[in-house]
């Protein structure tokens, strides 16, 4: 089995990161061996499409579920399509989140908890054309 984790480093002592699309890295790991492997995450610095980009790469892996903070539409429709689970709401070091995962504490997701572009941290009330534009 083989799971993979949204990720702000390259290692266990690493946080999950809470955007899906937009983490650094992503780490595949075997959540019994705890054999991993950690890569760039290809959708990272996408212009646009991030979340599928980055839920195409995990679905070409043989993956099984997704833990993540937040996830959107979009990449929770391509997982879901391939097959995969994915949990959202998920923090903390990558080690502990194994360990949490290993004792059943996940549940998986039902729906994505993020409206699409999320993980832009912008474009909301307030954003963009400000006073004095014309």
């Amino acid at each position: 089995m083989k799971i993979a984790i949204t990720s702000t480093g390259q290692g266990l002592e690493s946080m999950v990161d809470p955007r899906f699309g937009r983490s650094p890295y992503l780490i595949y790991i075997d959540p019994e061996s705890l054999e991993f492997e950690a890569v760039d995450n290809p959708g990272a610095l996408a212009g646009g499409g991030a979340g599928i980009a980055t839920a195409q790469a995990i679905a070409g892996k043989g993956v099984e579920t997704v833990l993540t903070g937040n996830c959107g539409p979009n990449a929770f429709r391509v997982l879901s399509a391939a097959g995969i689970k994915v949990v959202t709401g998920v923090s903390g070091k990558i080690k502990d989140v194994i360990q949490d995962y290993n004792d059943g504490k996940y549940t998986a997701s039902t729906q994505p908890n993020v409206p699409g572009h999320f993980g832009l941290g912008g474009g909301g009330p307030g954003r963009g054309k400000g006073p004095g534009w014309k």
